[in-house]
């Protein structure tokens, strides 16, 4: 009687084990089904933010050729991104933590792509209104000299003052070994400045030097191995380099390089340019 008793009584305890047991392993089940619906929902997020990432890309244009290759370079690897999230397990956690940083960095560098794209686009607005202004120019020159022709004084005054050479859209790259354009000091080998001399049918035609003043991120004067000297507008002046053009009136494109002796250093850079009448113009580059 006593044994059956300890037997009723061992079942019974056996049963509780059973069932708290079963409850367990249910609590189980259930919580490891309810972690695997949210890391495949926070999965689908990640895939359907990396796409959108794509289409905002794609929406990026530039007539800016190196740009071009570096949004190029940029969309690979966002294509790239949305492939192996695709191959990952949601339950992968660490995986799915390092695309979602992956993400982040990609979106920061699409912002900064923003960010210059907006500032080519103000530059090429700026330059086609400068180019406006200075034909706007150089046609009210010619109406002012025909109008006064019959006064001689004021004609000879009117034709001195128009027949100054003009130049717009002033730009200052640096270039590599290469021949390539870049924003950074240590590949850069020289300075290129382009510009455009104004058309101007009354200015004086033949023989033309552009002078070039390039000044470092520390204000000083940049020459080569020996300084020169030019005389612009009655004054004397220091220049960087130099470069003799045939110009007859049309508008003429000219570019100017220059070497410097020492290695290139980070900061912003300031070129003015000149002819012997004085002044055109400046531009400023920054090497990072």
């Amino acid at each position: 009687m006593e044994n059956e008793k300890k037997l009723k009584n061992l079942v019974i305890v056996l049963t509780v084990v059973a069932v708290l047991l079963a409850a367990f392993l249910a609590y189980i089940w259930i919580d490891r089904n309810k972690m695997v619906g949210d890391l495949t929902i926070e999965k689908e997020q990640l895939t359907e933010q990396t796409e959108m990432l794509k289409e905002e890309y794609a929406t990026l244009t530039t007539n800016n050729d190196s740009l071009n290759v570096q949004l190029s370079r940029e969309r690979e690897k966002v294509d790239q991104l949305i492939e192996r999230v695709k191959k990952t397990e949601a339950t992968n956690r660490y995986k799915i933590r390092q695309y979602e940083k992956e993400l982040g960095t990609l979106r920061s560098i699409m912002r900064s792509y923003i960010v210059q794209i907006d500032s080519l686009n103000t530059l090429n607005t700026h330059l086609r209104k400068e180019t406006a202004a200075a034909k706007d120019e150089v046609k009210q020159t010619k109406q002012k000299y025909e109008e006064l022709q019959t006064t001689t004084d004021e004609y000879a005054r009117q034709v001195q003052k128009g027949s100054v050479l003009k130049g717009r859209g002033i730009n200052m790259i640096a270039i590599t070994a290469s021949n390539k354009e870049t924003d950074r000091s240590s590949r850069a080998v020289k300075l290129k400045t382009c510009l455009n001399l104004v058309e101007n049918s009354i200015a004086a035609k033949g023989p033309r030097r552009v002078y070039i003043r390039v000044k470092g991120p520390d204000g000083i004067l940049m020459t080569g191995a020996s300084q020169q000297i030019f005389n612009t507008n009655g004054e004397q002046m220091i220049y960087s380099a130099v470069r003799e053009v045939d110009y007859q009136g049309s508008e003429l494109e000219v570019c100017i390089y220059f070497a410097n002796n020492a290695p290139y250093v980070k900061g912003v850079y300031n070129v003015d340019v000149y002819t012997e009448e004085g002044k055109i113009g400046s531009a400023d580059l920054l090497l990072r």
